[in-house]
């Protein structure tokens, strides 16, 4: 028996008890509001596109399914327009059909029906069903958002996501962008020869990047795991492994704040590629930038032409000096009198910043966000780039991060292949954070010992998947082209009402 729910927060209101008593209404007459099979031949699209041309002409049986989001009577004639994720098409039901008739007029805006009759035209020359038997799958207990305005509160858009979808169509458009892009990712990929794998998202040292990780606690094992915070460690194991060119797509977390640019939970693309380098990987960013933004503008997104060109490349010493006209180079030698400079800009300092951190630190806060044309930041100073391997000029790296419209949006090496200068490089990470630098690394020796295996020479690449879906589609922040961003929870530890 159908029951309304106990009050858990303030009583239903009234909309919502008038559709729990029509659910026990329509049990009682046999009418079961949920748990029916049925099995649609057409979606509401294709059978609207095989209506006849005029009305009166017959056309083919069918059957639809979907959501009623409008229901109105004239005269002895019933109508409701039925959606599906392909679009919609007119039911059409006449008094002759009296169990149809009768079921139609008592349903509700957001039920979920099937539909089987005979393809038409109405009047107006609307496709439609020309409904012989009509089936309720499922009573809405709740209204649907407003059919024209949608959700308006902007919170109310992420924390109930199913109904900013089903009232917001362009909404549901952006994510199958966002999967057309990653699919174009997967294939630019899949076509120079790469394996897809899976590596560990538990982990037990968080390696890879500079953040702070999600700890947690296996209580088997009486350890503590960590969520990961980049898949590069266990890749490059791989390519010590014997192979040569692997991928990741997946989930990644960092324990950091929340902003337009960052959620806890992201999804990263990681590559590696042996015998590959620096240039190696400018290709393949280019050539997955490229094809993402053409597989979502099949799909209508409309990426600057920008985006679509080669890309720029500049050093960040340069950068730094044309923005700001501090110059590196020639501070080098001096970090303190180089920090004291960065710090009359208003640039802030670790405790005991070398000169690497200094510069990047001032490129990092000052002039990253003016960079708004996709450029190449070749050059960055060892001091912060533990895993990529030195350049010519021993104090940078053989690294880059493509920053497109003041963001960075993919980071990538020539692999740091020594054993012996990797562990040296770890161990300074791992002073630095007993220091309270929570963001430096900690030592992995694992990964150390598996370096000494050999790693062929290699490029690597770490793209971040939403910001690029947002740089293709205009999203203006990562919470629009994630389906379930992390939002703060509503209740203070307790459970949440019946009646939210």
């Amino acid at each position: 028996m159908i029951q309304t729910p106990p009050v858990g927060g303030g009583p239903l209101s009234d909309a919502i008890q008038d559709r729990h008593r029509k659910a026990l209404a329509l049990r009682q007459r046999g009418v079961a509001p949920w748990g029916v099979d049925f099995h649609p031949t057409h979606t509401c699209t294709q059978a609207a596109r095989e209506s006849p041309l005029a009305p009166g002409e017959p056309g083919r049986a069918v059957s639809v399914a979907g959501r009623l989001l409008r229901i109105r009577r004239g005269g002895g004639i019933a109508f409701a327009d039925c959606f599906d994720e392909s679009g919609h098409i007119q039911l059409l039901v006449t008094k002759e059909v009296q169990g149809a008739m009768g079921l139609l007029l008592d349903l509700d805006l957001g039920d979920i029906v099937g539909a089987s009759g005979d393809l038409t035209r109405s009047r107006s020359g609307e496709p439609s069903v020309g409904v012989h038997e009509l089936t309720l799958l499922a009573k809405a207990l709740r209204p649907p958002a407003d059919k024209h305005r949608g959700l308006v509160d902007p919170e109310l858009k992420y924390r109930r996501r199913y109904l900013d979808l089903l009232s917001d169509p362009p909404r549901r458009l952006l994510f199958r962008q966002r999967s057309a892009i990653i699919s174009e990712l997967r294939s630019v990929l899949e076509e120079r020869g790469y394996l897809e794998v899976e590596t560990p998202i538990l982990q037990p040292i968080p390696g890879g990047g500079d953040a702070r990780p999600f700890r947690s606690h296996h209580n088997s094992l009486d350890s503590d795991f960590y969520l990961r915070i980049a898949i590069e460690l266990y890749l490059k194991r791989l390519l010590v492994s014997g192979f040569e060119r692997v991928f990741e797509i997946g989930r990644t977390f960092r324990n950091e704040g929340l902003s337009p640019r960052h959620n806890p939970e992201f999804t990263l693309l990681e590559a590696y590629q042996a015998y590959g380098d620096l240039e190696t990987m400018m290709d393949l960013c280019q050539a997955m930038v490229h094809g993402a933004g053409a597989a979502a503008a099949a799909l209508g997104a409309e990426p600057s032409e920008a985006l679509m060109r080669p890309f720029a490349a500049s050093t960040m010493v340069d950068l730094v000096r044309s923005a700001t006209g501090f110059d590196a180079l020639e501070l080098w030698s001096d970090p303190g009198e180089m920090a004291g400079r960065a710090r009359q800009m208003g640039v802030r300092l670790p405790a005991e910043a070398g000169a690497g951190r200094i510069l990047f630190e001032v490129y990092d806060q000052l002039v990253e966000r003016t960079i708004q044309q996709p450029t190449f930041v070749v050059g960055h100073p060892v001091e912060v780039s533990p895993l990529a391997r030195r350049g010519d000029d021993p104090r940078f790296a053989r690294r880059f991060e493509l920053v497109v419209e003041g963001r960075e949006l993919a980071n990538a090496f020539s692999e740091l292949n020594d054993p012996l200068e990797q562990r040296e490089r770890l161990l300074e990470q791992a002073r630095r954070r007993q220091a309270g630098d929570e963001q430096s690394q900690p030592f992995d020796l694992d990964f150390v010992e598996a370096l000494e295996h050999g790693m062929p020479p290699a490029g690597g690449i770490g793209l971040g998947v939403d910001r690029l879906v947002m740089m293709i589609t205009g999203a203006q922040t990562i919470r629009d082209v994630l389906l379930f961003p992390t939002l703060r929870p509503q209740t203070d530890g307790e459970p949440p009402s019946l009646n939210l």
